[in-house]
């Protein structure tokens, strides 16, 4: 389901003229799902897929702990790229998936 959920997120930036730079980059201290570029700000994104919103909205699964570790793990990859951007953007996208559609939730700057 996690990786359904980051195959429509990455294809819903890519619609929206952005260019994915990595996939499910990892470290030590965790992971980043999906890293893009839009014009020049270096977009740090957290995907979250759910059946339904049964349990609230995907979005609402970024708790302030988890926010913490995906600044720490972007500055991280910024570092390590020896990336100087524009702008740093860490958006939040939510798939719902209901039978035959996925519905797509962007909060762009929203950790």
């Amino acid at each position: 389901m996690g990786d359904f959920g980051e195959d429509v997120a990455a294809a819903y930036l890519e619609e929206d003229a952005m260019t994915l730079l990595a996939r499910n980059w990892r470290c030590r201290e965790g992971e980043l799902d999906l890293i893009a570029l839009d014009g020049d700000a270096v977009v740090f994104v957290e995907v979250k897929t759910r059946r339904g919103q049964g349990f609230g909205a995907p979005a609402e699964a970024v708790t302030v702990a988890k926010a913490r570790r995906l600044r720490r793990l972007a500055a991280r990859w910024l570092s390590e790229q020896s990336w100087s951007a524009g702008e740093v953007r860490l958006d939040v996208i939510g798939v719902v998936v209901t039978d035959d559609t996925a519905y797509v939730e962007h909060y762009e700057g929203a950790v």
